[in-house]
């Protein structure tokens, strides 16, 4: 198994700690990881990106230009990356932010209404949790519960206590990309 995949979107949206959770979680399987993010100056409301590589094998190199999936927060993500995803692989984009989406005919496309879902569970920083569990009902990369326990390392303890919540949104991400499949 070797997934490469982009996750970009505005600063803000969880884009980077997303990557890192997910490297996390392989590491935490003894996988293979390259986590390599790429973000503007800007703290909040700036592009940011992430390369996210999962493999049984080692790595070669972290720098890819063609991606099995993308995880596309933003249009002006959508508008640079998606000519990036390969023939067969994925885009899963946030249904609320994206205007123009993907008309390739070569790749699946997956609308989650992420930012809808998280707003039903009384935290909007679920977002980014909601459209990693969609991700990962598609592509069992890791398990959720490698994800759980990678949060422990990505999150600062003080929000320790999300993590239950986390596990709702990963559960509630999957149910959504569960009626494309």
């Amino acid at each position: 198994m070797n997934k490469e995949l982009i996750i970009a979107g505005f600063g803000g949206q969880g884009v980077l700690s997303m990557g890192m959770t997910l490297a996390y979680a392989g590491m935490v399987e003894d996988k293979e990881v390259v986590w390599m993010p790429s973000y503007g100056p800007e703290m909040r409301g700036g592009t940011a990106n992430c390369i996210v590589v999962v493999s049984d094998d080692r790595v070669s190199s972290p720098i890819i230009n063609q991606f099995d999936t993308a995880i596309i927060l933003n249009q002006p993500s959508m508008d640079k990356f998606e000519s990036a995803v390969k023939p067969g692989g994925h885009i899963l984009y946030e249904a609320n932010n994206i205007m123009n989406p993907s008309t390739r005919d070569d790749i699946s496309t997956y609308k989650i209404p992420a930012v809808v879902e998280a707003n039903k569970l009384n935290n909007p920083k679920t977002m980014n949790m909601i459209i990693l569990g969609a991700f990962l009902a598609l592509n069992s990369v890791v398990k959720n519960e490698s994800i759980l326990e990678a949060l422990k390392k990505v999150l600062p303890e003080r929000h320790h206590h999300l993590i239950p919540l986390n596990e709702k949104a990963l559960l509630k991400g999957a149910e959504l990309v569960g009626e494309f499949v």
